[in-house]
C-alpha cells in the first residue's frame, strides 16, 4: 500500500527542514510528504518545497489543515506527523507491514520527547503508557490511518483543540490502534518554553474538560491566553 505524510505548520522554519530531511529516505522509497501550510509568515514554505513533494497552502487551524492535506494526497495510508517531529528511518516499513500483520487500519509510535529536561523522559512515558491503556492517541504520535478508515470517520473534526483526541474516539469504534513500539523523537520545546509542571497540568486541565463536555473553542481560548 501507498504511503503519504502530511505535515501541519505554521511558522516552523527553525524545524521544517530537519523534519524533511529526516524524511528524505522514505521520498525515494516512493513516500509522497506534504506539508500543508496555515499561513506562515516566515520562511516555512519557501524551506519546505524543495524537500517535499506538495507544499499547500490552506485555512489556519491543524484540523483544517491535516484535512486538507489528506485531500491533496494520493497514499491509500495517511501519516499525520507534527513539523517538529522525526520519525523512525524505517517508519514506512513499521507502518504498512504493521497494518498487514496486525489487521488493523490505524495506529500510533511510541514517543521520545528531546530536550535537556530529565522529567520529559518521565511524561514521554507517561504518553505511551496512556496511549496503550486508553486506545487514545495524540498528534504528538503521528496517527497513520488507512484513506478508506478516515473517510468512513469522518476526518479529522474541524475544531480548534482536540482534533486528535476526537479522532481517536471515533476510530476507536472500529478498533483499538496499533502502537508501534518504535519512538519517534518529538521536540520538548513546548513543556522547556512555557514550564514543565505548568504544561502538564494545563493539558491534564483541557483534556478532563473537553472529557466533560467544554466546548473546543473555549479551551483553545485558555490554551491561548496561558501560552502568552
Amino acid at each position: 500500500m501507498s504511503l503519504s505524510i502530511i505535515i501541519p505548520a505554521l511558522n516552523e522554519a527553525e524545524h521544517i527542514v530537519t523534519t524533511l530531511d529526516g524524511l528524505q529516505p522514505l521520498r525515494r522509497r516512493g513516500v509522497e510528504v506534504i506539508v500543508a501550510d496555515g499561513g506562515s509568515t516566515d520562511a516555512t514554505v519557501t524551506l519546505a518545497q524543495p524537500a517535499a513533494d506538495r507544499v499547500i497552502t490552506t485555512e489556519r487551524g491543524r484540523a483544517w489543515q491535516m484535512n486538507a492535506g489528506a485531500a491533496a494526497a494520493t497514499g491509500e495510508i495517511l501519516c499525520f506527523l507534527h513539523a517538529d517531529t522525526q520519525l523512525p528511518e524505517n517508519a514506512d516499513g513499521l507502518i504498512i507491514d504493521g497494518l498487514a500483520r496486525a489487521r488493523r487500519s490505524w495506529g500510533r509510535f511510541d514517543v521520545d520527547i528531546a530536550g535537556g529536561h530529565p522529567m520529559l523522559k518521565v511524561i514521554a512515558r507517561m504518553m505511551n503508557w496512556r496511549s496503550h491503556l486508553t486506545g487514545i492517541v495524540t498528534g504528538d504520535q503521528a496517527i497513520f490511518i488507512t484513506r478508506s478508515l478516515f473517510e468512513a470517520a469522518g476526518r479529522f473534526p474541524e475544531i480548534p483543540l482536540m482534533e486528535d483526541i476526537a479522532l481517536s474516539r471515533q476510530l476507536k469504534v472500529y478498533s483499538r490502534p496499533l502502537c508501534i513500539a518504535h519512538r519517534l523523537t518529538t521536540s520538548g520545546r513546548r513543556w522547556e518554553q512555557q514550564g514543565l509542571w505548568r504544561t502538564v497540568l494545563l493539558m491534564w486541565r483541557l483534556r478532563l474538560a473537553y472529557w466533560l463536555g467544554a466546548d473546543p473553542r473555549e479551551l483553545a481560548a485558555r490554551y491561548v491566553r496561558q501560552q502568552s
